[in-house]
């Protein structure tokens, strides 16, 4: 039987004020994730995406914190406890401070962890100049 810990990841990343230790399960990429103390919003890392929204469906939990998707339908806000699915074209972010555990596609977070990467690059070489 498949499983991981944060300890025992395949990779653990810094991003930006988050960290992710992250493993591919199944043909499913399970992310634990920690944010720092600064909320997140990934709004800006998505842009240049069809809609300028995430195309890869999530499903997950928070253990700590809140975590938040914006879509054509709304806003939706989920807290310790709570276990949620997202479906392709939204945005998202979180409180300073929170986990969760996040599981998606294999083949559909390789081309965004590609694009995060890609406009982390071009928005810090924007903020040099």
């Amino acid at each position: 039987m498949p499983g991981m810990s944060r300890d025992h990841a395949a990779r653990t990343e810094e991003l930006g004020a988050a960290r992710a230790s992250t493993d591919t399960l199944n043909g499913y990429s399970v992310s634990i994730v920690s944010s720092g103390p600064e909320p997140t919003d990934l709004t800006e890392l998505l842009k240049g995406l069809p809609n300028d929204e995430c195309p890869c469906p999530h499903w997950g939990y928070v253990l700590k914190g809140r975590q938040w998707f914006k879509s054509a339908s709304g806003i939706e806000v989920f807290g310790p406890g709570d276990a949620f699915y997202v479906g392709p074209g939204h945005t998202s972010g979180g409180d300073a401070n929170s986990e969760f555990v996040i599981f998606s596609p294999v083949d559909q977070m390789a081309e965004l962890e590609a694009h995060f990467a890609k406009r982390a690059q071009e928005l810090q070489a924007a903020s040099a100049q």
